[in-house]
């Protein structure tokens, strides 16, 4: 991490404004940049652990605590938890926000008795997990979908 670190905030709802953020910030990624707002709300709606990072220095009063980074996480808070959509706004990358969301997940109070937290990722990001215990070492276990038709 850097000592350039942003000031923020973690929050663990979106106001409207922030949901318009984050609509912002999956446009600007292969993985997500066609998802729409409405499905996006369900989403959210059907989440069970919400984090994100709003700028604490957003201007002058009234600030808008715009939304800088975001992750989510489904679980049954026993046995599995399943993180998604790891996100940092382009602008505030390279800053240890990347980690400070992290931190947030694998430390949020839900999710301490988890037995087992996943995530996928592309190759090049599995470095940067490593340092939370993620591991791409699952011996003959393969990851399988199945994409609606």
């Amino acid at each position: 991490m850097t000592d350039n670190i942003p000031r923020y905030r973690i929050v663990e709802t979106l106001t409207e404004n922030q949901v318009s953020d984050l609509m912002d910030l999956y446009k600007n990624e292969f993985w997500c940049d066609k998802r729409r707002r409405e499905d996006v709300l369900k989403m959210l709606a059907a989440t069970d652990v919400i984090i994100g990072l709003v700028d604490e220095d957003d201007g002058v009063p009234p600030r808008k605590l715009r939304l800088i980074a975001f992750s989510r996480v489904i679980t049954d808070f026993v046995y599995r938890a399943m993180i998604f959509d790891v996100i940092v706004k382009p602008t505030h990358r390279k800053t240890g926000l990347g980690a400070v969301l992290m931190d947030a997940v694998v430390n949020h109070p839900k999710l301490q008795a988890v037995e087992t937290l996943a995530l996928n990722c592309l190759p090049q990001m599995i470095p940067f997990y490593k340092r939370w215990g993620f591991t791409d070492n699952m011996g003959d276990i393969k990851s399988v979908r199945r994409r609606k038709p």
